[in-house]
């Protein structure tokens, strides 16, 4: 199975989603029960690497939340750059809140533009932590802050992203598998387009 490129549109950007509570240890069962393709699939949905979806797949069962994203951290580090390649292939960014494109649509799609310009590739940013009216903001002053930076440094920020990014899915997806009738295809993550 190969990753392929989601439609990039001007003016989107990701947002923060809507954190939920952790899973107790009980609650990761349906995770580490479930079988290796359903697992691999909503992993796919977190970070569309398949090195990465198999390998945490793989490695079940974890005792709690917090193995399971140190080994995602462990993975996410162990990504090559055609993983994260991969990876990136597969993002694709979520629409800003309605009211939000009026002044800084064309400002957020000329930066959107030089961005992928100079790098090859979407811009990704973990915006988990971030006030919804202040994402606009923070995605602007990223994509400025790091235009400047030269490729190999912009790989690594890339990929600290993408692992902040997978971390927050993960939490999340873990919630749906706890759910009595469990993942849903195309439903890992709410905030993502599929």
């Amino acid at each position: 199975m190969t990753s392929h490129r989601l439609p990039h549109l001007p003016g989107q950007v990701a947002l923060p989603e809507q954190k939920s509570a952790a899973p107790s240890p009980a609650r990761l069962d349906g995770f580490n029960s479930a079988s290796a393709e359903a697992v691999t699939r909503a992993l796919l949905t977190c970070c569309r690497s398949l090195r990465w979806a198999h390998r945490l797949a793989a490695h079940r069962p974890y005792p709690d939340l917090a193995a399971l994203l140190a080994a995602s951290d462990e993975a996410a580090y162990d990504l090559t750059p055609a993983d994260l390649a991969e990876a990136l292939a597969g993002e694709s960014l979520t629409l800003l809140p309605d009211g939000a494109y009026s002044a800084a649509h064309t400002a957020l799609s000329a930066a959107h533009a030089a961005y992928e310009s100079r790098f090859g590739h979407v811009f990704v940013i973990c915006l988990d932590d971030c006030a919804p009216g202040e994402a606009l903001d923070q995605v602007l002053a990223g994509i400025r802050s790091r235009l400047t930076n030269d490729p190999e440094e912009e790989r690594v920020t890339t990929a600290e992203e993408l692992r902040r990014l997978a971390r927050g899915r993960l939490s999340r997806l873990t919630l749906q598998f706890a759910a009595p009738d469990g993942p849903r295809p195309g439903h890992a993550d709410p905030g993502r387009p599929q």
